[in-house]
């Protein structure tokens, strides 16, 4: 907390007082403040130095300049009461408030005017911070605990994030490597709720009945038979339990089969409608839901159903 003297004296000039008042509503630059108060750029510069020296104000480097604000006083009622009786007493102080008003104002415009001019585009140019990996996590934690089943699991990378909310995650995949680092990594992790089965999603070793949650998360298209890996999905669902997958739309890079093992070229979302529908599915609902930007053009659908008894 400042001293006592240190406040009194900073006190004793009225233009002080206004920039206290101001700086308490709102952070300000000096730009700011010779704005509102229709002073000189070194005059603005010695009073904040003065209220630093004091322990009134600290400053905040934002790029190219420093934003000014009121030292927490951690209650000082001295500070306090001085800047009630200027708000009284000081004539221009009314007009200030309302001139930071108009500050603040041209700083949202210019806000505004940024997105304004990127509507349309902005979610097709880079965002920083933005990423489908942070939605995930975050959409992630807001389900309720279930037990959940990722079929064609792979190393587990999704059956991670999954862990982070389920009661329990069961990962299976017919590969005994990747079952093999896909416990190591979750070791690492020092995740307990995630455990990986060898077996084929035509033939899942669970039982059935005990999941809330399954997820074909871009392995649907590896199974011989996906109508069977669908079934066997509704088979081990409890009653009121959900799938979903996310699988490629049906398309022409034939290359895939070779590159990535691909049993089928994608889906059509008619053929994920019928295949979710044959196997006893309700409210089945399947859309095209991201587009790849770069050849072969590749576009993921979303197909989710209810398992309702």
């Amino acid at each position: 907390m400042a001293s006592i003297v240190k406040i009194l004296r900073v006190a004793a000039d009225s233009n002080r007082l206004r920039i206290l008042l101001l700086l308490e509503r709102e952070e300000l630059s000096v730009a700011e403040l010779q704005e509102i108060l229709v002073m000189g750029q070194s005059t603005i510069s010695t009073h904040l130095a003065q209220l630093k020296q004091a322990g009134l104000v600290e400053d905040r480097r934002t790029g190219k300049y420093s934003l000014y604000r009121l030292t927490a006083q951690n209650g000082s009622n001295l500070l306090t009461g001085l800047l009630d009786q200027a708000r009284e007493e000081i004539s221009e102080a009314k007009i200030d408030q309302a001139a930071v008003r108009g500050v603040v104002k041209k700083r949202q415009d210019k806000m505004r005017s940024f997105f304004d001019e990127v509507a349309g585009r902005f979610g097709r140019n880079y965002v920083p911070g933005k990423s489908w990996k942070a939605v995930a996590e975050a959409l992630l934690r807001l389900m309720p605990p279930m037990v959940i089943a990722d079929l064609g699991a792979g190393e587990g990378a999704f059956s991670l994030l999954l862990a982070q909310r389920a009661v329990k995650v069961i990962a299976v995949d017919n590969s005994a490597r990747m079952i093999e680092v896909g416990r190591e990594q979750a070791e690492r992790q020092g995740v307990k709720n995630l455990e990986y089965r060898l077996g084929d999603m035509e033939e899942l070793p669970i039982a059935d009945e005990t999941v809330d949650l399954v997820f074909f998360s871009q392995s649907l298209h590896h199974a011989l038979h996906p109508e069977r890996a669908v079934q066997e999905a509704w088979r081990i669902l409890k009653p009121g339990g959900r799938i979903a997958i996310l699988d490629l739309a049906k398309h022409r890079f034939e290359e895939a089969r070779e590159m990535y093992a691909d049993e089928w070229l994608g889906f059509s979302e008619a053929e994920l409608d019928a295949a979710l529908e044959k196997a006893g599915f309700q409210s089945v609902q399947t859309s095209v839901v991201h587009r790849e930007a770069e050849a072969p053009h590749f576009q993921t659908l979303l197909a989710v159903g209810d398992k309702v008894l």
